[in-house]
């Protein structure tokens, strides 16, 4: 796999997802990690961290040496594998395995994903759960999903192959540059699917961490799944 959060992506990423929210997602991770929890891409800790805060053990795996880096900056005592997070182990087993923020998206075969699926069934002790953040994939060709003066972001999407481009423009230090990283977009029924063929079983589904209903018109979802 290609590492596509390696250099100025690591070392720009906690400034630019400074506006994401982390209290509601620690708040809904935290009552379900009292085993421990493992999340998948763990990336700079930006979850990770004050999750561990709470008093919850916390491990994690992450293809990019930079990104856990920038996580040993902030923390010392959260053990993490290097490796891809489809196929990496760890030792133990968890009551909560965790993914979020799109990034099952970045596995782009079904087969990985599917994968990604049954290694994060494999640390879950009997009830344990897998939360998942993902979009509902779009059906437009092209969509600008940001625009400031900063920043600007536009996804590419064949429906016929599932593949999704995101290119982002960023300004700094006066350079525009451009990042285009590929995806594999998925709908919440096939993910229902891979968790089924992993011996997972749907548990809940709401729009966001606020646990808003999941409808129709939702852009995206956190779902759990859990181990019988």
């Amino acid at each position: 796999m290609t590492d596509w959060f390696a250099g100025a992506v690591a070392e720009h990423y906690d400034e630019d997802t400074a506006g994401l929210p982390v209290e509601p997602v620690v708040d809904f991770l935290a009552p379900l990690g009292g085993g421990g929890a493992l999340e998948l891409a763990i990336g700079t800790g930006r979850i990770a961290v004050p999750l561990a805060s709470r008093g919850v053990r916390v491990s994690g795996i992450d293809l990019s040496p930079d990104m856990v880096g920038r996580l040993r900056v902030k923390s010392t005592d959260i053990p993490v594998e290097i490796g891809d997070m489809a196929t990496t182990r760890v030792d133990g087993a968890f009551s909560l395995v965790y993914l979020i923020r799109d990034t099952i998206l970045n596995l782009t075969t079904q087969d990985a994903q599917a994968a990604c699926f049954a290694n994060a069934a494999a640390h879950l002790v009997p009830g344990g759960c897998f939360v998942v953040e993902v979009v509902v994939p779009n059906t437009q060709r092209l969509e600008v999903f940001d625009l400031s003066d900063t920043h600007v972001g536009v996804d590419e999407y064949d429906a016929d192959t599932q593949q999704l481009v995101s290119h982002h423009f960023r300004l700094r230090d006066g350079t525009w540059t451009r990042l285009s990283i590929p995806f594999r977009a998925v709908s919440p029924g096939e993910l229902d699917l891979m968790a089924r063929l992993a011996g997972m079983r749907l548990r809940e589904r709401w729009s966001g961490w606020d646990r808003a209903p999941f409808t129709a018109a939702s852009t995206s979802h956190v779902s759990v799944w859990e181990m019988p």
